[in-house]
Formats: C-alpha cells, sequence, structure tokens
C-alpha cells in the first residue's frame, strides 16, 4: 500500500496551485468583501480540467479519478475555500450527478458543455422547510401529456443565479415515500424557472447561494434523469460522492489556516522569543497537524472505495464528517495563535474561520452523517 502522491497527482496539483496563485489570491478579499461570485473564473477552471474532472476524455472531461479530484479541490481551497466550494458542487453535484443517471442523449447534450466550464451547473434538493428531511419536499413535478409542470422552490443552491443548467428533485409520488421524488434537469430560460433571493452568508461569500423559483414550468420529459420516482435514491448516491468532495474542501482549509498559524508562531516574538517555543503553541500545532493528517487518510481511504466501485456510504459520511469538524477546529485553533491580529481581516485565518463552519452543514449536517454512520454500523 503506497501513501505517496502518483506522478497525475503531483502534476494536478501543481497545476490547481498555480491556477489558485494566479487567479485567485489576488482577489480574495476583494470578492469576499462584495460577495461577488466570479463566473469567468470558473469558466477560465474549465480550460484547466477543473470543471469536468471525474468525465471521460470522450465527453470533454479530464478523465481522472477521486484521488486527483481531492488533490485539486484541496489546492484550490487552501487559497480560496469559496472558489473550492463553487468547483466542487459543480462536479460532485450538476455534473456527476447527469454523468451517473442520464441516458447517453443527455449526457452528449449536456456533460461537455459542463466538463469544459461553457455552462455552470446547480443542484436543488433542499427547500425552506426540508433540510435535512429531503423526503418531504414540496417542489412537485405533474405530468402533462409528454410534458412535467414543475412548481415550487429551492434553498440554497450553489450558482442559483448564475447556473446555466439545473438538475431538481421534484415530488411525483407521496410526501415521505423514497420512491416518489424524480430528477429532472432544466436549463437556464426555460419558462418558469427562475431564481430568487441571493443569501447574504456568515463565510463562503465568493460562492453564489440563491434560490431556485419554479413557476409552471414546463419541461418535456427527455429531460427527466432516469426513472420516475428514482430520483431520491439517485441524490443518496450523489451525495455519497459529494462528501469526498466536502471533505476535500474541509482539509484544504485545516491545511491553509494550520499552515498560516505555523508561520505567524515562527514569526510572532513574545518575551523575546518566537511563540512557536512554547508549549501552549507547539501543542496547538501538533494536535492540529495529527487531525489534519487523520482526516487526509480518512478522505482518500473513501476515494479508493469510490475508484474501486465499493461500497463507501459509511465511510464518505466518516471522512466528511471527521473531516469537517477537524477544520472548524484547527481554523479556530489558528485564529487563537495568532491573537489580536486573527480577529483582523489582515490575516488569512479570520476567512478561513469563517468558510470552515459550512463544511459542517452542507451535504448533510454532522449529525446527519453520524445517523449515516450508526446505520451502517448496526446494519
Amino acid at each position: 500500500m503506497s501513501f505517496d502522491y502518483s506522478e497525475t497527482q503531483h502534476h494536478v496539483a501543481e497545476s490547481a496551485r498555480k491556477f489558485a496563485e494566479q487567479y485567485i489570491r489576488p482577489h480574495i478579499m476583494e470578492w469576499d468583501e462584495a460577495q461577488f461570485f466570479p463566473a469567468d473564473l470558473l469558466k477560465k477552471a474549465g480550460k484547466y480540467g477543473f470543471m469536468g474532472v471525474l468525465v471521460p476524455h470522450d465527453l470533454g472531461g479530464a478523465g481522472l479519478g477521486y484521488h486527483e479530484y481531492i488533490a485539486i479541490i484541496e489546492e484550490i481551497s487552501k487559497v480560496d475555500p469559496s472558489i473550492g466550494l463553487s468547483i466542487a458542487a459543480h462536479n460532485s453535484l450538476c455534473t456527476n450527478h447527469i454523468l451517473s443517471f442520464a441516458n447517453d442523449a443527455q449526457k452528449q447534450k449536456w456533460i461537455p458543455k459542463l466538463a469544459t466550464g461553457e455552462w455552470i451547473g446547480a443542484w436543488g434538493l433542499t427547500e425552506h422547510n426540508t433540510g435535512s428531511d429531503a423526503g418531504g419536499m414540496s417542489t412537485t413535478a405533474v405530468k402533462d401529456g409528454d410534458d412535467w409542470i414543475l412548481n415550487g422552490a429551492k434553498n440554497f443552491i450553489t450558482h442559483g443565479i448564475s447556473g446555466d443548467i439545473a438538475v431538481v428533485i421534484a415530488r411525483t409520488g407521496e410526501k415521505g415515500d423514497s420512491h416518489g421524488m424524480t430528477a429532472f434537469v432544466i436549463e437556464k430560460g426555460t419558462s418558469g424557472f427562475s431564481s430568487g433571493k441571493k443569501e447574504d452568508k456568515l463565510g463562503m461569500r465568493a460562492s453564489e447561494t440563491a434560490e431556485l423559483i419554479m413557476n409552471n414550468c414546463r419541461i418535456p420529459d427527455c429531460q427527466r434523469l432516469g426513472e420516475v420516482g428514482d430520483g431520491f435514491v439517485q441524490s443518496m448516491k450523489v451525495l455519497d460522492g459529494g462528501r469526498i468532495s466536502i471533505g476535500a474542501l474541509s482539509l484544504g482549509i485545516a491545511k491553509g489556516a494550520y499552515e498560516a498559524a505555523v508561520k505567524y508562531s515562527k514569526e510572532r516574538v513574545q518575551f523575546g522569543k518566537p511563540i512557536s517555543s512554547f508549549q501552549g503553541i507547539s501543542f496547538k500545532l501538533a494536535d492540529m497537524a495529527t487531525e489534519i493528517e487523520a482526516s487526509e487518510l480518512l478522505i482518500h481511504k473513501a476515494a479508493f472505495l469510490k475508484n474501486e466501485g465499493r461500497q463507501m456510504t459509511k465511510m464518505s459520511a466518516m471522512a466528511k464528517m471527521y473531516a469537517s469538524e477537524v477544520c472548524v477546529k484547527v481554523a479556530n485553533e489558528a485564529v487563537q495563535i495568532h491573537g489580536g491580529y486573527g480577529y483582523t481581516k489582515d490575516f488569512p485565518v479570520e476567512k478561513f474561520y469563517r468558510d470552515s463552519k459550512l463544511c459542517t452543514i452542507g451535504e448533510g449536517t454532522t449529525e446527519i452523517q453520524k445517523v449515516v454512520i450508526a446505520k451502517n454500523i448496526l446494519k
């Protein structure tokens, strides 16, 4: 068993690192303060292969696996987690849902545009009154001849305004029935399909989050993904992979905050010595480093299982839960090590701290991950 990065992983990590330094770092706080979503940056990321990481070459993608995907998300998130989040949501949710469950004609129609960054993708499961309880959704899809008419709203949707295409899960059966929901693809510009309120957020402010609204939105049956009633089951499978990407996002945040804390602790002098020489600080760094290593191992084990096509629901939940909680803890400690300066926007740890909290909430809260893990170990 090798724990070393492959040559391909080294190459893609370096590519992502250079991309982040050149195109993201100069604008971090500008985008954060203005809550500006740099859609053009994501289109540029498509030219680097970052928007179709898991998509095969014949559909315009990079044809890579989950270990490489983790490396890309991690490196970008070490610089700006907001951009890491947007790239992760585009790849793992919208693009991967279509790639996993669309027929060949649907893949040929939509995937190349997503994989190259020509189109930005959104994915709609969550609603105002149904977060963890997705099965109780109110958005409906009613068959009308060869069409479907969708009514309802989705909430907390990444790229809800700027997305060119969205996968939306709607109820086609009874509330609470896991086989009473179906997945549909809706293109921007479709009559009755619009964007609503943009959220004003604590962190991840350069990643756009908004409502998707369907008001008598009519789409043809050829835009249905898979069989009627399979939407919820599809979504749970999509989230299995998505949790790896949130783990990678968490890992990038933790490493970014940790590296900033190490650097500062060596430069900050108190009582005539760098604060890194004091046990109170060095022990914090030791704990941070150890928990980051543990997170990384869990995430890459989940990636290994995913690449092998093996059952990985439990492992992806463990990886997401642990890595997200660790990134919050590490970011918190990084602020503490910086002292008063950590509370200012002059140092990067303030933003890592704000951005980190989303990781314990998005794509299934920590509490939901524990439910998933418990169900799997108690089968």
